[in-house]
């Protein structure tokens, strides 16, 4: 189709053709996953005072107020090595009172990420002695840099949150497990959130019993925070957009500026070929994503691919249009039974926010 063709009824189209997301193969330096190491673009101006506590929840003031003290306790001197000497000469101070860590647990869409990236604001420290990411990214750290240089890199900051903390894959918890411990040897502080199943929001501290176990011996080192509530992307809000045809997600690729076109399946074989640390580079700068024929994912791995994709969208506020199943049919009911449930039910929920966020970009 040239990129100067008009749909009918319609204004000539944008004078350059969609990008394609299958014609992208970032390379990313490894300074730049450290560099990256805070809270995205969708979180980069929210506070405490920005989070909305639902009143029926106390649970979530109460979020509030502990994760607001854990800020400030986090002021002055790093708790070890060259900052400690800088402030306190020869004299080591008390170790702070209290764990040195906090877990957030609760259901898809409470608002942990939002108040683990209040917290990451509201640490009294430099960005470049804080550091944001989800689990997947810090794996994806750890392989770029290798374990040692990765506790060198992070060993003298003040605050790691962890965001989205998997349970799932025993190798990678015990990685780390074990990287964590070094960090809090070395006076790092923690913060980290997962999710509670939907199944299992009635049976108290199921995420945090399975947090607390697998990562072994940093038990102590946190405080669980049990935050209750509904998925606040779909708490009064209507039901997501049904998928638009072909045309309709065609037409609106070549209408707006910055957005991808791509074929589902095709999109699905790309990513294999692309590593899940750099999907964040493969969204730079898009308006929108715009995918024809969206299918069911066809195995686990392409699932688990697609998650990381859907976190990166999610993360950059890129609105996903699409033809197709609808979003909530994309896994298989022995997926969403199955050991990664947690993940697939992540990337419903923000895929299905994603494409209510692109409803405004199809002409009505």
């Amino acid at each position: 189709m040239s990129s100067s063709t008009a749909f009918p009824g319609q204004s000539p189209l944008a004078e350059t053709a969609p990008l394609s997301l299958c014609a992208r193969e970032p390379h990313v330096p490894a300074d730049r996953l450290v560099a990256e190491m805070v809270p995205p673009p969708r979180f980069d101006s929210v506070r405490f005072d920005t989070y909305v506590p639902d009143p029926n929840q106390p649970s979530q003031s109460e979020a509030v107020t502990v994760l607001a003290g854990f800020a400030a306790g986090l002021g002055g001197a790093h708790a070890t090595g060259s900052g400690r000497r800088k402030w306190f000469g020869n004299k080591k101070p008390a170790a702070p009172a209290g764990p040195r860590g906090v877990y957030l647990d609760g259901g898809y869409g409470v608002g942990k990420t939002h108040l683990l990236a209040s917290l990451w604001h509201a640490t009294p420290a430099e960005p470049s002695l804080k550091a944001f990411g989800t689990f997947v990214e810090l794996t994806n750290l750890v392989g770029a840099l290798g374990f040692q240089q990765t506790v060198r890199t992070l060993s003298g900051h003040r605050l790691l949150c962890i965001d989205e903390f998997e349970l799932d894959d025993p190798g990678d918890t015990v990685l780390v497990s074990s990287l964590l411990s070094r960090l809090v040897e070395a006076g790092v502080a923690l913060a980290a959130t997962s999710n509670t199943l939907p199944g299992k929001l009635g049976e108290g501290r199921f995420a945090a019993a399975d947090f607390l176990r697998e990562i072994q011996g940093l038990s102590a080192h946190f405080r669980p925070l049990r935050i209750d509530g509904e998925d606040y992307r779909h708490r009064g809000l209507p039901e997501a957009p049904p998928p638009y045809s072909d045309e309709q997600v065609t037409r609106a690729a070549y209408a707006t500026p910055g957005a991808s076109l791509d074929d589902f399946p095709g999109l699905l074989d790309h990513l294999a070929k692309v590593h899940p640390s750099r999907y964040g580079a493969l969204t730079d700068e898009l308006g929108a994503v715009c995918l024809t024929g969206v299918t069911a994912v066809p195995d686990q791995s392409t699932a688990l691919r697609l998650v990381v994709l859907a976190d990166r969208l999610y993360d950059r506020e890129v609105p996903v249009l699409a033809s197709g199943l609808p979003f909530d049919r994309l896994f298989s009911d022995e997926m969403l039974n199955g050991g990664y449930r947690k993940k697939y039910f992540r990337a419903i929920s923000r895929l299905t926010a994603l494409a209510r966020d692109a409803k405004g970009l199809v002409a009505q």
